[in-house]
């Protein structure tokens, strides 16, 4: 672990959060390390110590070789899709209809 995770300590919250955005198949691990300063070998480390054994193995061969987890394998350039029918949000509300 580096010096900036041991100063920082990870809430159970952000400990779900961490593991709910690792399973997610289209948010990068850029993301991740972005919002809690996690590098990529320490959500695996995270993964590993907080999943059961066989939900670990699943994971690890879902995400090995991913593009969508790796920005810099990813055809999508911060691209995502937004139906026609998706309201504007403004302020955290959604807007009047």
């Amino acid at each position: 672990m580096n010096s900036k995770q041991s100063e920082r300590k990870l809430t159970d919250s952000d400990v779900d959060r961490i593991i709910e955005m690792a399973w997610e198949d289209r948010t990068p691990f850029d993301a991740i390390e972005a919002q809690f300063g996690l590098t990529e070998a320490e959500v695996i480390a995270l993964m590993r110590r907080e999943l059961k054994p066989a939900s670990w193995r699943r994971w690890r061969e879902r995400v090995q070789g991913r593009a969508t987890k790796h920005r810099t394998l990813s055809a999508v350039d911060d691209a995502r899709f937004r139906s026609s029918r998706q309201r504007a949000v403004s302020h955290n509300r959604v807007a009047k209809r």
